[in-house]
């Protein structure tokens, strides 16, 4: 499938968001609000819930469901203060143990005034440097669009998973094409050259694994995502702090690396 079907389908308006995958892979989520600095994100969902029997914090990007709701959820683009809760949630989780689930999906951080005078670029750069260093397990999934800085400021993360049509990338096709050729009817050209697809990322080794969809019914997705999530965390529960940080930053470090044989 060429890349930009794939772009499609993970904007696709009935997609399930992440409020669908909450309550489908935890029971007993209880949400929590707000960052303690200015106010609450309704466009990021954060809480506590069980992963079958494990306790652990759910941080979610929300696109919302319907135009109303969309609208208050500001279409799963977040402000500072979203960023900032998440970053609150997850050292929450770190002082009680908890494994960490972040599902990714928006288009990128909210860029209007109000979000810079309040430090977006700040709230981001302070989850990438946090998360590096937390000492609980972390896994994050995008499960439909993951674009810019909005997805990277929870994609920190011991192992990072893609759905089958997901999509993640520096700049959104459209961006893409307006900077590069000035030319929106270059879109297509421009998601082939960004190499965001599922299948593209896991060759360069930037995503650790694909979860297959049937786009139409995502029964089968919930299931194998609960699953794989309780295994990662109790595989990953058994290193100790110094080796799970270890293996976080050396992930990311091998990111461009070159093998010398190449050059």
């Amino acid at each position: 499938m060429e890349a930009y079907k794939r772009v499609a389908l993970a904007r696709k308006k009935t997609r399930p968001t992440g409020q669908d995958f909450i309550d489908n892979l935890f029971t007993d989520f209880i949400e929590l609000h707000g960052d303690r600095c200015f106010g609450d994100d309704p466009a990021v969902i954060c809480g506590l819930g069980l992963l079958m029997d494990m306790p652990v914090t759910v941080i979610a990007q929300e696109r919302g469901q319907n135009t109303k709701s969309r609208v208050k959820r500001n279409f799963g683009s977040a402000h500072p203060e979203g960023y900032r809760k998440a970053l609150r949630q997850m050292k929450l989780a770190e002082k009680f143990n908890r494994p960490i689930v972040c599902l990714i999906d928006t288009s990128g951080a909210f860029c209007g005034i109000g979000a810079e005078e309040r430090g977006q670029g700040l709230a981001i750069a302070n989850n990438l440097m946090e998360m590096m260093s937390l000492k609980v397990p972390i896994l994050s999934v995008v499960i439909g669009e993951g674009g810019s800085g909005g997805a990277l400021a929870l994609g920190v993360a011991d192992e990072v998973w893609m759905l089958e049509n997901a999509i993640y990338s520096v700049i959104s096709p459209e961006g893409c094409a307006s900077i590069l050729w000035k030319d929106a009817s270059k879109t297509k050209d421009a998601a082939n050259c960004l190499k965001l697809t599922a299948q593209d990322l896991l060759e360069l080794q930037v995503i650790d694994k694909i979860i297959s969809e049937n786009h139409r019914d995502f029964k089968n997705v919930y299931r194998e995502l609960k699953i794989g999530l309780y295994k990662c965390f109790q595989k990953n529960q058994a290193l100790d702090h110094d080796q799970l940080i270890n293996n976080r930053y050396q992930r990311f470090r091998k990111y461009g690396a070159i093998d010398s044989m190449t050059k």
